[in-house]
C-alpha cells in the first residue's frame, strides 16, 4: 500500500511540475500533460518483460500512429471510411511490430504507443490537416516530455521495484518442483 502512494504521490508532483514548468517557460505543455504522464508510468510499472522492451514497443507505436495520420492526410478522404481504414493500418502496424519480433515486444506496448499519439494529436489534426507537418512534431515532443517525466517517475516509485515477475520471486529462478502454471504461481505467493 506504501508502494502505491508513493507512485501515486510522485506522479502527483510530476504531472504538476510539467506542468508548472510550462507556464513559466511557455513550453505548452499542458494539453498532454496528464495523459503523457500517464503513458510513462504505465510504460514504467507493468512488470511485462524488460523496461527496454516496453519503450520500444511504446515508441514503436507512437511512430507508427504519427505514421498513420500522414498517411491518412496524404492519401484517405477525410470521411469515416478514411478515418478507419487509416486507423485499421495503425493496428495492423502494431501487430506486425510484435509479429515481427517474435512477440518478445507485448501488443500492449505499441497499442498504448499509438493510442497515446493518437489521443494527444487527433483534435489538432481535425483543426487543421494541412498543417499536418508542423502541428504534429509540436504535438509529438510535447507528448514524448510528458511522457518522460511520467517514465521518470514511475521508474523511480516503480515496482522494481517493478521487476516482480515470476522468477524475480525466486532470485532469477523459478522453484524446481514448480512443474505446472498453478505451481509457479502458488510458489510466487
Amino acid at each position: 500500500m506504501r508502494k502505491l502512494l508513493l507512485v501515486g504521490v510522485l506522479l502527483a508532483f510530476a504531472a504538476a511540475a510539467a506542468i508548472g514548468a510550462s507556464a513559466i517557460l511557455d513550453l505548452e505543455l499542458e494539453s498532454v500533460a496528464l495523459l503523457g504522464a500517464a503513458m510513462g508510468a504505465v510504460i514504467a510499472l507493468v512488470p511485462d518483460r524488460t523496461l527496454l522492451t516496453r519503450i520500444v514497443g511504446f515508441a514503436s507505436g507512437f511512430v507508427i500512429a504519427w505514421f498513420g495520420y500522414i498517411v491518412r492526410a496524404a492519401w484517405m478522404p477525410d470521411t469515416s471510411a478514411g478515418r478507419a481504414v487509416a486507423a485499421a493500418i495503425v493496428v495492423f502496424a502494431c501487430v506486425a511490430v510484435v509479429a515481427a519480433t517474435l512477440e518478445r515486444i507485448p501488443l500492449w506496448a505499441p497499442l498504448l504507443g499509438a493510442g497515446a499519439f493518437a489521443g494527444a494529436y487527433e483534435f489538432t489534426y481535425n483543426v487543421a490537416p494541412p498543417e499536418l507537418m508542423t502541428t504534429s512534431v509540436s504535438t509529438a515532443t510535447t507528448m514524448l516530455f510528458n511522457v518522460g517525466v511520467g517514465l521518470l517517475a514511475g521508474v523511480l516509485a516503480g515496482p522494481g521495484s517493478a521487476r516482480t515477475t515470476v522468477a524475480g520471486r525466486h532470485g532469477g529462478r523459478v522453484p524446481e518442483q514448480a512443474t505446472s502454471l498453478d505451481d509457479i504461481l502458488e510458489h510466487t505467493k
